[in-house]
């Protein structure tokens, strides 16, 4: 019986690093899809070098051998060893194991190679791509300072509903009930016009629709920073574009200005991101404005804030009208920098959800935007982080989804 269990804890853990072949490759993959396989792996290859220490560079062997060859034979491969354990799921433990040992090791690390995000992916598809990414962003910040904030946010907002799909620039049809109109997105989400005009240099200077508008909103975020001020990045690429989109899951998985930190972290969580990347990535509201409705109650109802702040704040934000007039997110809304966090160490958070990451106790959260707020290196090397980490959520890739040709609409050809 023991055998037996074995044998199928084997199974389900094979299926599930198999199950990888067609997604990108992330150090952070199997925190939410299976949070005990790397220990596991870990357990066991510790056990089997602790019996054998030459085992140790023979199983790094393996890999290099693995990767030296087509990918495709070692699938082949492995689809015999699993029949083979299939008809010997009897033998002993120890033997279960040595098997188990091997596959996990060829499927973590090979299996997964297929369709894998790379920053170099258009470096001969289409080597003029990014530079004229950049170009266009550029002029568009230069147009307009704000514009930066509002792309690294369609960035952000693609990223939680389904992932990094580009799902948030379609247009509503007959079948798709666009994300646009989401409670988040509706008179709010803005810069299409610039992802548009993107869209179309790109795809000229290409010759033809070879770049994703998904990929695009992930160096248009990534230009915008740099334009500010902020430091670079590689950013992943090779992802695809979703053929649908869905307001309702924007409304249940954006997350809300009026968020206290318990929801906060749920809500990254479910997008397999931690507090370090939460702390990290509100640090993205050193660029923009906020609408008044966005912080009314928070101005004229919460103790945790600065009385002259929220004093300064009411002169444009009535306790009734004025819902879209604007205020800066920071005292520098158009310069990539730390104001965001020295703010919340003051209790001038414009919007609940910036100042519930500060309390001024001891927490995770509190030690991390007080780091933040003195240390811009520290910030820059984790903001870009965690912008790689989110840029990988659920990204479509291979044969998935497509390359639209116009990022508003599906591809019906």
């Amino acid at each position: 019986m023991a055998s037996r269990c074995a044998f199928q804890l084997n199974v389900l853990l094979i299926l599930a690093f198999a199950a990888t072949a067609f997604s990108a490759l992330s150090p952070y993959y199997y925190e939410q899809v299976c949070p005990e396989a790397l220990p596991t792996i870990k357990r066991v290859v510790e056990a089997a070098v602790y019996n054998e220490h030459r085992m140790g560079a023979s199983l790094l062997r393996l890999h290099f051998h693995d990767c030296f060859v087509n990918a495709m034979c070692a699938r082949r491969s492995l689809e015999r060893m699993l029949r083979d354990q299939a008809l010997s799921h009897h033998s002993s433990m120890a033997s279960l194991s040595a098997f188990q040992l091997n596959v996990f090791l060829i499927l973590a690390f090979a299996v997964t190679g297929f369709s894998a995000l790379s920053p170099y992916y258009y470096d001969h598809v289409c080597p003029k791509a990014l530079p004229t990414i950049k170009r266009v962003v550029e002029a568009a910040v230069y147009n307009e300072r704000r514009m930066g904030g509002s792309l690294l946010r369609l960035h952000f907002h693609d990223c939680f509903v389904n992932g990094c799909d580009a799902s948030l620039l379609l247009d509503s049809t007959s079948t798709i009930d666009s994300e646009k109109n989401s409670l988040a997105n509706n008179n709010s989400a803005r810069g299409f016009e610039v992802i548009d005009l993107i869209k179309n240099e790109v795809d000229k200077i290409c010759g033809r629709p070879v770049v994703s508008c998904a990929d695009i909103l992930a160096v248009a975020a990534r230009d915008s920073v740099v334009a500010l001020g902020g430091s670079s990045w590689n950013v992943q690429l090779g992802r695809r574009d979703s053929t649908t989109g869905s307001r309702t899951q924007a409304d249940k998985n954006l997350p809300s200005p009026f968020m206290d930190l318990p929801g906060l972290i749920k809500n990254f969580r479910r997008q397999g991101l931690n507090q370090k990347d939460l702390v990290a990535l509100s640090g993205g509201h050193t660029l923009g404005f906020a609408q008044c409705f966005t912080f009314r109650d928070r101005i004229y109802n919460d103790t945790n804030i600065d009385r002259d702040f929220a004093k300064e704040r009411r002169r444009t934000c009535p306790r009734s009208g004025g819902d879209t007039n604007l205020a800066p997110l920071d005292p520098s809304p158009a310069s990539f920098d730390t104001a965001y966090f020295s703010n919340l160490v003051k209790y001038k958070g414009l919007l609940r959800s910036d100042q519930a990451l500060f309390h001024g106790g001891s927490g995770s959260t509190d030690r991390l935007v007080k780091a933040y707020s003195y240390n811009a290196g520290a910030f820059s090397s984790d903001f870009a982080k965690s912008m790689v980490k989110m840029g990988n959520i659920k990204v479509l890739t291979g044969k998935q989804g497509q390359i639209r040709s116009n990022c508003r609409k599906v591809n019906y050809y």
